[in-house]
């Protein structure tokens, strides 16, 4: 499993678990259409962010290096 989601796992359940303790309201929606909505809305973030890291960039001469010079403008 990737740590990254470990962490966050455990993140979320330890704010869980401390809203629960102390009282305090939890800052999610309470009803379970809520809850997957907020799921689904973070998986098709993480699904959108790793196809828009699998495709070759199209605008890579326009990135300005260290010293803000484009390829573009060293030829």
């Amino acid at each position: 499993m990737n740590w990254k989601l470990c962490v966050g796992l455990l993140l979320g359940l330890g704010i869980g678990f401390g809203c629960r303790w102390l009282g305090v309201p939890v800052p999610a929606p309470p009803a379970l259409v809520g809850a997957l909505l907020v799921v689904t809305m973070t998986t098709g973030y993480t699904l959108t962010d790793r196809l828009l890291a699998a495709r070759p960039s199209r605008n890579h001469i326009h990135c300005g290096g260290p010293t803000g010079e484009t390829q573009e403008s060293r030829s």
